[in-house]
């Protein structure tokens, strides 16, 4: 009884991420596949910011469409802002960085 629970636990869980998935081509991105890599260079740049004395990684968003990486949020410097930057663009598959950042004492 065990086994099939868990059997169907896992049948649901997986229809679900294929489901939601899906609804990234209507976001305009061309594939499932392309939705799971924006998703893995998201949280390569976050843990970028994280692991990064100079960023603060909850203070900043990251969003990624089509390997196009939006940045906002807020800075307390601009080297903060510029720091987040570079880091972003250390990221394999990033194609342009959108750095709408602010800068706030």
């Amino acid at each position: 009884m065990y086994n099939i629970r868990s059997a169907l636990g896992i049948g649901l869980v997986t229809l679900a991420l294929v489901v939601a998935s899906g609804c990234a081509v209507t976001r305009g991105q061309e594939t499932v596949g392309s939705y799971i890599d924006d998703t893995g260079i998201t949280t390569a740049v976050k843990s970028h910011f994280f692991d990064n004395r100079f960023v603060d990684g909850t203070a900043i968003s990251v969003e990624t469409l089509n390997g196009t990486v939006m940045l906002s949020g807020f800075a307390k410097s601009s080297g903060e802002r510029a720091t987040a930057e570079k880091l972003t663009w250390k990221v394999k598959g990033v194609k342009s960085v959108k750095n709408e950042i602010v800068v706030r004492p």
